[in-house]
């Protein structure tokens, strides 16, 4: 039986210091298998669940390398120590967005064939179930043909809202499919709710840096941003928001509490709850992108903070975009006490979404395979989003910061002094890399010299190449 005399992180601890024993007395050299997940289970009598945790945080700590339906192999060690970037430090007053038609202009060029994709924040159709989606729209094609072609009306296809609600429930949010509203992808689930708690003019609170959508979302309304110092670990600093809210009449708050886009933040559970609590003393509402919570590399999902909410402030966003099909535009919004305007936005703006979409994605959700398919995309993110941020360390010059995600596949990636993230996406667009400057994700043009690279494809020797030739381009704007 299971050794029960030891908590979990003893029994991995012990799991992840044999080995590591083993690694240094010459037992395993680089480049050797280490034993498998249930052989290792079987010799130390600790559950595979053990196992594995000791093995990612080898992982992370540059001892082994996982490679792809092959195991763990011991890898030779990068010395260099990298930082995280700095807690930010935003203008503290409410301004105009003025993105123009920057987003569109570097996304043109980004998605075109041949560039090397490592600015644009979505999965490899690689890694996306297509058979089995495939399989669930046939299925649904033969057994529900009127419904699969005929209007689907707010609030959604009731059987997906259900399967929907089914899984709130395991991170202790209590709502019933009437609580959710479908909508078009988790952008319009944004604009949709900005609408429904603020209008033209307002002070929207939002981190800085924050997630370029969320800012032209704001631009298009009319509102006014209002940037808030956010630590690229644990996310947005409630002090700073309180005194910031203190000093302005904010609206609304637009917050991604669960492996933020770019910084991959993981806000802990018990700041969710002061944020929360923080923002029902002045009934201010929160809008929560909720996207990336599925993601997560740890042993259970993180709650959102529409788990904390009892006054029905929260609005929480997401989609399926990120985990199981970006073309279906299938996301939602679980709107609390702002149900109501929500659906009457949601009906003047596109009427409804897509009927066979969204059966389709709730036959897949209740035959068990999302779930299935989970396990092995978080899998596939974290070692892609690790050989990422190694080669970024090894490749880019001294003083490069580079965040460390627990879920997600976004790296916020802060360069030397004086280079700018512009002219380093223009050089490297010329060797057809793409990345993402960070003076995107300000309303204020800050973050001149970061740049966010992306995870969400499989690693190949081109991406190798591409963050090598980024690194040498990086050395030559820093002069060093």
């Amino acid at each position: 039986m299971q050794n029960t005399s030891e908590t979990p992180r003893l029994l991995y601890d012990r799991v992840a210091s044999i080995l590591i024993g083993q690694i240094e007395d010459g037992t395993l050299l680089v480049g050797d298998r280490v034993p498998s997940l249930r052989k290792m289970s079987g010799r130390l009598n600790v559950s595979i669940s053990t196992v594995m945790q000791a093995y990612m945080n080898l992982e992370d700590r540059g001892f082994i390398r996982s490679r792809p339906q092959s195991g763990y192999y011991v890898c030779q060690r990068h010395e260099r120590d990298v930082s995280v970037p700095q807690k930010s430090k935003p203008r503290g007053k409410p301004r105009k967005v003025q993105l123009a038609n920057t987003v569109e202009t570097i996304f043109g060029y980004a998605n075109r064939p041949g560039i090397v994709r490592l600015g644009v924040a979505n999965p490899g159709t690689e890694l996306l179930p297509v058979k089995a989606l495939t399989r669930a729209l046939r299925k649904i094609s033969a057994a529900q043909l009127e419904d699969a072609v005929d209007y689907c009306l707010p609030p959604g296809e009731i059987g997906l809202r259900r399967q929907i609600a089914f899984r709130s429930a395991d991170i202790d949010t209590m709502i019933d499919a009437d609580d959710i509203v479908i909508t078009n992808g988790a952008t319009e689930a944004l604009v949709v709710s900005l609408q429904a708690v603020a209008k033209p003019g307002d002070v929207v609170a939002v981190e800085s840096p924050a997630y370029f959508s969320v800012l032209q979302t704001i631009q298009t309304l009319g509102m006014l941003a209002l940037e808030i110092p956010t630590d690229s670990e644990s996310g947005l600093c409630l002090d700073s928001l309180r005194d910031a809210i203190d000093e302005n009449d904010v609206k609304a708050v637009v917050a991604v509490p669960n492996f933020h886009n770019p910084t991959g933040a993981l806000m802990p559970d018990d700041v969710k709850k002061d944020l929360v609590d923080l923002l029902h003393e002045r009934s201010i509402p929160l809008i929560e992108d909720d996207v990336y919570g599925d993601l997560y590399f740890g042993e259970r999902r993180p709650r959102t903070c529409q788990a904390f909410d009892s006054k029905g402030l929260v609005l929480t966003c997401s989609s399926f975009s990120k985990t199981l099909a970006p073309g279906y535009r299938v996301g939602w919004i679980i709107p609390g006490r702002f149900r109501s305007e929500v659906m009457q936005r949601k009906q003047l703006l596109s009427s409804g979404s897509a009927g066979i979409t969204q059966l389709a994605v709730a036959e897949f959700l209740r035959s068990g395979g999302y779930d299935r398919h989970l396990i092995q995309l978080r899998r596939r993110y974290r070692e892609q989003l690790m050989r990422l941020r190694e080669s970024v360390a090894e490749y880019f010059p001294d003083g490069t910061r580079i965040t460390r995600p627990q879920g997600g596949f976004v790296l916020w990636i802060q360069l030397p002094r004086g280079v700018d993230s512009i002219e380093l996406y223009e050089n490297a667009l010329q060797h057809k890399i793409g990345v993402t400057p960070g003076s995107l994700f300000s309303t204020t043009g800050k973050y001149k010299n970061f740049i966010r690279l992306c995870a969400g494809h499989p690693w190949s020797d081109a991406m190798e190449q591409g963050v090598s030739t980024l690194g040498r381009l990086v050395h030559e704007l820093a002069n060093v």
